[in-house]
């Protein structure tokens, strides 16, 4: 495995686009003081523009770049904290990343860095956040650089009240950006702040458009900060109750059409939203009249093309959001608001969770640790007593379990040399030994006929290390997701669902390259390939990647491998053995393979410094599976295999 982090990286940060739930992150703060305030609640997604930057360790704090986003191209300061406060508190754009850059100071053992800005699609000033996307960038930068152990929780929350010690008084929801292109639901309650993702159940397609208007954010929240804590008046009584209790309902409504993929549902239910914003709200503040917005609202021309739109953030003349019935109907909303408006957007499209549905399984190989056994049998056709009472092949357990999974197309590859035996195992019986089988084998022939169907086969010719081997089913992956098995485990369960399908379901959640881990000993680590992060859930089933080091002595491990649990304790966690690689994954090997760079391990490619490089790029996950792995690589682990599998 890949040793440390590359001195540069990579950072990339949406802009926010508040679908629903606008102001209820600061009102529901105003709990702590009043308790008969509801609950404040939004649903939050990431655009697809956003901030991209380059960042390395410095002497000091440096921003470069920034004309992208402010007049000045450059600026910077000394990492001491009275300093950066005291630029914080002056405003302006470098106020931000001053803001965050003291927060981090005061609270971590932490050099400088240096920021480069390379490129910005996201608009400025439009109800996006592109304070909080600079914010998150900055805060990232500082955890990837300096090893914080940071989860995206504690990215949003150093964002926050770096961006809390500037003029901006930003709300809560702001930092939602932290988690990307996804849908966040993000709960409110005084201090408390919760944050889940959702999932859609279609295809969404959003219009973001820029009114080209403008819009007093401060006078606005000025005006509405006047109904909390306690409201004096009934235009005050109106605003706590659209931003509570009415709030809430819209959002379980909105989640449920999210999440069902009800569109034409999700769009009535931003009309309905507006409305009663307009209703209880706008009386509350003359800059909620917004004669733009409400004059695009209403065109008719435009009607055809959407389910639905409301306002964008503090709403006012900033921004304006649509939801469109189709691609098609973007592109034409799209221009016709620019050419009949002169209003620029962009779009938002928020797709389902893409699952996986290809499994990939690397079996090419003598199998010398087993031999003589492989004289005469592969590796990966010794056999186990599976849990149905059948003995078995070890492929056929794994090849079973990836259709339970729901995996549809699955690549095998193998030497040359070895055709002949996968294509005499998967062959139809003949008649007369087919008909002497009883009912339960004879299903288990049937399944094995199916799984025939299913299998493209992938010859290995040299045998270049692992990463080269996994490279070459690049062209069955056709740039999808893909599931992959080492040929020398097994896995159960200790639930009713399989580890395959545990592990796909954690992609889902996270939509990163993922590794499957398990915790070993102390005492074990320099056996194994170890990754060190910060857990992403209370369950600690996920983990945001931080490192990964390939057998450390047990004092590099104690020293800086430890993921602590709730209870402060040192656990250590080594691969399981099933992965989840994104086509970035298969980039990189392309890039180390075809350019003929040196093998990254030993004399062969190793997948671990592609899986690296695609962690420090684009972030990765690790899953612990609720269950075991059997090794029938060793005669000594297959004996026990043999034993414990079916228990």
């Amino acid at each position: 495995m890949a040793v440390e982090n590359k001195k540069v990286i990579h950072l990339f940060v949406p802009g926010r686009l508040c679908l629903f739930g606008e102001h209820s992150d600061w009102a529901g703060m105003y709990r702590t003081i009043n308790a008969d305030i509801t609950p404040g609640q939004a649903i939050v997604s990431g655009t697809e523009q956003g901030i991209y930057a380059t960042a390395e360790k410095a002497d000091r704090f440096i921003m470069r770049g920034a004309g992208e986003i402010s007049p000045e191209e450059h600026w910077e300061c000394d990492m001491d904290s009275a300093q950066l406060l005291e630029a914080a508190q002056q405003g302006g754009f470098f106020s931000y990343v001053a803001g965050v850059a003291s927060y981090i100071n005061d609270n971590y053992t932490v050099g400088g860095v240096r920021i480069t800005v390379t490129k910005r699609d996201l608009p400025i000033k439009s109800g996006l956040s592109s304070s909080a996307a600079i914010c998150v960038l900055v805060a990232r930068a500082f955890n990837q650089l300096y090893h914080l152990k940071m989860n995206t929780k504690g990215e949003m929350q150093a964002a926050f009240r770096g961006e809390q010690r500037t003029p901006s008084r930003c709300g809560r929801l702001d930092q939602a950006c932290a988690y990307g292109v996804k849908p966040v639901l993000m709960g409110f309650d005084g201090v408390e702040i919760d944050s889940r993702e959702l999932h859609a159940g279609t295809t969404f397609h959003w219009v973001i458009a820029n009114l080209m208007a403008g819009k007093d954010t401060i006078r606005i929240l000025s005006d509405l900060n006047k109904a909390y804590p306690f409201a004096k008046s009934e235009t005050e009584r109106r605003v706590q109750e659209a931003l509570g209790p009415d709030n809430r309902r819209f959002v379980a409504r909105a989640r449920e059409k999210l999440e069902s993929g009800d569109a034409p549902g999700l769009g009535e239910v931003m009309n309905q939203a507006q409305a009663n914003f307009d209703e209880k709200v706008m009386p509350a503040s003359p800059e909620l009249t917004a004669p733009v917005l409400h004059s695009v609202l209403q065109d008719t021309v435009l009607q055809p093309w959407i389910y639905g739109a409301k306002g964008v953030g503090s709403q006012g003349d900033g921004s304006v959001q649509f939801l469109a019935k189709s691609a098609a109907d973007a592109e034409q909303l799209q221009k016709y608001l620019l050419e009949q408006r002169g209003m620029p957007s962009f779009t938002l499209t928020l797709k389902p969770g893409q699952t996986v549905k290809k499994a990939v399984i690397p079996l090419a190989g003598f199998g010398t640790r087993v031999f003589p056994a492989t004289k005469c049998v592969r590796k990966c056709f010794m056999p186990l007593l599976d849990t149905d009472g059948l003995l078995k092949p070890a492929l056929l357990i794994m090849l079973e379990r990836l259709l339970d999974a729901g995996i549809e197309e699955i690549c095998l590859i193998i030497g040359e040399d070895e055709q002949e035996e996968f294509d005499r195992f998967f062959a139809p019986l003949p008649p007369e030994h087919r008909e002497k089988l009883p009912a339960d084998k004879l299903r288990c022939e049937d399944r094995i006929a199916a799984l025939r169907q299913r299998i493209t086969y992938v010859h290995q010719k040299e045998r270049l290390g692992f990463g080269h081997a996994v490279w070459l089913a690049k062209r069955f992956t056709q740039g999808e997701p893909v599931l992959l098995l080492l040929g020398d485990f097994v896995y159960r369960s200790n639930t009713a669902v399989s580890c395959c399908r545990q592990v796909i379901d954690a992609y889902k959640e996270c939509g990163r390259a993922l590794v499957s881990i398990t915790e070993v000993p102390l005492e074990r680590v320099v056996h194994y390939g170890i990754l060190h992060g910060v857990w992403e859930d209370d369950a600690e089933t996920l983990m945001k990647v931080e490192r990964m080091y390939e057998k450390p002595t047990d004092d590099y491990a104690r020293e800086y491998l430890g993921v602590r649990n709730g209870r402060g304790e040192r656990r250590y966690y080594a691969t399981f053995g099933q992965y989840v690689l994104t086509p970035e994954v298969f980039e990189e090997l392309e890039r180390e393979i075809t350019q003929e760079r040196k093998p990254s391990e030993g004399g062969e490619y190793g997948l671990t410094a592609a899986l690296d490089i695609v962690r420090e790029k684009y972030g990765m996950y690790a899953f612990v599976p609720d269950g075991r792995s059997f090794d029938i690589g060793l005669p000594e682990a297959y004996r026990e295999t043999m034993w414990k599998y079916c228990e």
